[in-house]
């Protein structure tokens, strides 16, 4: 059974930043601008946020290949930008929430009859996202990247608790978004029925900055 990680963001998702430039533009102040490539710089301090995109679903599949696990159709992050040098370069976030609406997941593993709720703990995460458009998302020293899945089953409550070291996901300014493919988690804790691996797939757009879109110079 699965269980979505932060993002993550997922997450938490996280989760978290800007999306990448199809090419950086010269002319761009800092690696994370709104309303175009080369736009106005996003300052220190400012919120990011992003839903899942329209008409996809965030997954915990067991395999990489497989289609078993727990599909999400809510999810957002969100992120605190604590640097943005100018471009070419690496942007810095604090990931601060990555939420999922335990209400629209759905589990299709033998024995499970619904998700009771899905949390990301351990935050704040640290994110960067360069000017390639690469996005890494690190726990803070010494911790780990975790998500908690309680899952109703036959059998009644199971509780799945996955760890990842990071996250790598990839940034792109074609609709301002960020993708997390097949990211994987190793189960911690929880009972047969929890899956021995978890990999986290999610596309979060658009990132916007007070509803500006953000793109990465």
């Amino acid at each position: 059974m699965r269980t979505f990680l932060a993002l993550a963001g997922t997450v938490t998702a996280l989760t978290v930043a800007a999306a990448v430039p199809a090419s950086a533009s010269a002319d761009a102040s800092a690696v994370l601008t709104t309303g175009a490539v080369g736009g106005t710089a996003v300052a220190v301090g400012d919120t990011l946020t992003a839903p899942l995109a329209a008409g996809t679903s965030a997954t915990l599949y067991s395999s990489a290949t497989g289609t078993s696990g727990v599909t999400c159709k809510a999810s957002q992050f969100t992120a605190q930008v604590t640097g943005n040098p100018a471009a070419p370069g690496s942007a810095t976030e604090s990931v601060t929430g990555h939420t999922f609406d335990s209400s629209t997941c759905t589990s299709n593993v033998t024995g499970v009859l619904g998700v009771n709720g899905i949390t990301v703990d351990h935050l704040p995460y640290t994110a960067s996202v360069s000017s390639d458009g690469t996005l890494s998302v690190a726990p803070a020293s010494g911790s780990t990247i975790q998500t908690t899945v309680k899952l109703r089953t036959l059998l009644g409550s199971v509780t799945c608790v996955y760890q990842a070291p990071s996250l790598t996901g990839k940034a792109s300014n074609t609709d301002n978004s960020i993708t997390f493919t097949n990211q994987q988690f190793t189960k911690v804790s929880g009972s047969s029925l929890c899956f021995a691996s978890g990999y986290f797939t999610a596309k979060y757009a658009p990132v916007t900055d007070a509803g500006a879109p953000v793109f990465v110079n």
